[in-house]
């Protein structure tokens, strides 16, 4: 299993946008952190897009994550859940 560090998460969610929400986050053994960019019309089926968070690195890096990412359900399911806790706890403060 890959080790993520999460460094911030969020999400929104909007009747025109759905959700949109993002993780920043490292992996151990990587020099670049990332981002994960999240959207789901209705909470079902979600799109994505993983970049570098601060700098450009190595794309093997960044393409074996993406590859990562579409092989491993947990892993993504993990980025999901990490951004709709953000959701649920930013609409208790409200």
């Amino acid at each position: 299993m890959i080790n993520i560090n999460v460094i911030q998460a969020t999400m929104t969610y909007s009747k025109e946008d759905g959700y949109v929400g993002n993780v920043q986050f490292g992996v151990e053994g990587h020099k670049n952190e990332y981002e994960i960019a999240l959207h789901s019309k209705r909470g079902k089926e979600w799109g994505y897009g993983l970049f570098f968070l601060h700098e450009s690195g190595k794309e093997e890096e960044l393409l074996a994550l993406e590859d990562l990412l579409e092989e491993d359900d947990e892993l993504f399911d993990f980025f999901i859940d990490t951004a709709k806790e953000k959701l649920v706890k930013d609409e208790k403060q409200e």
